[in-house]
């Protein structure tokens, strides 16, 4: 107990100390949360009618960015099976780093959930055992279940890690295999629940499409690792953190293959639904090509389509792919394209026009960019402590005192 108490006290101290440049994004990211805490207040006192969502357009944007934050923590498994089902050592290396993003990612998107319920006793409607869901039947609750369950379990194995290599022991494989192996699946399933979600629902035939899961986590595997790849560099040079050019190039060589699939499971999406040219068509209609004079989202469509193509060729030719500065445009490029998909491409066709025959065009309103801005700040934050407590650590800078003048386990996940 000593030890562990020893431990928090340390992790508190990394996290109160930094330079200049730390006290400053901490100033940014607490000045993000108080403005979405004023925001989410006056929702919270007005209803959601203070956002611009209505009958017609019940989620919005709120809802698409869970969607993407989904994405962005299910995409940690694209770290976890080349270092544990091939033993890549690269990757390795930095495979924490991706849980620390799952986590942040995580408690963002459960908070996206939070806000869009309007009072926050209603979560009580989606949580088994002390609530009253409807469920087996409710798919929102069994996208509740597997994300809380892949929150846990990320920082289960990320606190036993970081403890026993402050420790300056080796992990337990008995442990920490099995529920390492054990993510594999329960990070597939967030976002394949999250796309049963949407195509379960019978009235809105614009989700009603079986590849709608694939399409979902292909996309995963290209936003995610986007931003991992910046992060990475960022870390990097922060901290000196050793992160292998060949851990960033694989991972940007596996997102050109998920780039591939995302954008053939789009086309033949669009395919079906134009050659068909049923009455279903209406919906993609309004996203690509508007509907008379409602036009709002299309520029938004074509743009995230155009970031996507053009994020793909710089991905699949290895001369631009393994250059820092056509990488990071190409990340750039891709986060953008997949985080409108999700959001305006995804969301609001799936309304509109509405089971009426009406089309109502819906914005963000201020209040909600406010309240957005205060959920991504929390998760930068959260991000930001995780990680002011973990290179240290991984790096062998921060140790147990009994262990600070030993031989430091090497960077990374340390071998038994």
């Amino acid at each position: 107990m000593s030890g562990i108490l020893e431990f928090v006290k340390g992790c508190v101290r990394q996290v109160l100390s930094g330079g200049r440049a730390y006290k400053a994004w901490m100033a940014f990211l607490l000045a993000m949360i108080a403005v979405g805490v004023v925001s989410y207040a006056h929702q919270a006192t007005t209803g959601l009618i203070a956002s611009n969502m209505r009958d017609d357009v019940s989620w919005a944007f709120y809802i698409g960015n869970f969607t993407f934050l989904v994405g962005v923590a299910a995409a940690a498994v694209l770290l976890v099976v080349p270092a544990y089902v091939y033993q890549w050592k690269p990757i390795k290396e930095v495979v924490v780093l991706g849980e620390l993003l799952a986590i942040s990612a995580l408690v963002m998107a459960l908070l996206f959930i939070l806000v869009d319920m309007g009072r926050p006793d209603r979560f009580l409607h989606i949580a088994p055992l002390i609530g009253t869901p409807n469920w087996p039947a409710s798919m929102l609750t069994w996208d509740a279940l597997v994300l809380n369950t892949y929150l846990g379990l990320n920082l289960v194995l990320v606190l036993y890690l970081l403890f026993k290599t402050y420790r300056g022991e080796h992990y337990d494989k008995r442990i920490f295999l099995p529920l390492v192996l054990l993510s594999i699946p329960v990070s597939i399933s967030t976002h394949t629940v999250t796309a049963f979600l949407y195509n379960g629902m019978a009235a809105r035939p614009y989700w009603n499409a079986s590849i709608l899961a694939p399409r979902f986590i292909a996309s995963a595997f290209c936003s995610g690792p986007a931003v991992m790849i910046i992060l990475f560099q960022l870390l990097r040079k922060a901290f000196k953190f050793d992160i292998k050019d060949e851990a960033i190039w694989k991972i940007a060589e596996l997102m050109s293959y998920a780039m591939f699939l995302n954008l053939f499971l789009l086309g033949a999406e669009l395919f079906k639904e134009y050659y068909s040219a049923t009455e279903h068509l209406l919906y993609t209609q309004y996203l690509w090509g508007g509907i008379g004079e409602h036009t709002v989202l299309v520029k938004y469509a074509w743009l995230s389509l155009a970031c996507s193509v053009i994020a793909f060729l710089l991905f699949l030719v290895p001369q631009t792919r393994k250059n820092f500065l056509t990488l990071n445009i190409g990340c750039v490029l891709i986060w953008a394209g997949v985080y409108i998909e999700k959001g305006m491409g995804l969301i609001i066709p799936g309304f509109t026009p509405s089971t009426l025959g009406q089309i109502y065009e819906y914005t963000p309103t201020r209040m909600e960019w406010g309240v957005a801005g205060g959920v991504f700040g929390i998760g930068f934050l959260t991000f930001t402590i995780l990680v002011k407590i973990a290179v240290p650590i991984l790096v062998g800078t921060f140790r147990a005192p009994e262990r600070a003048h030993g031989h430091a386990p090497a960077a990374g996940y340390p071998v038994p």
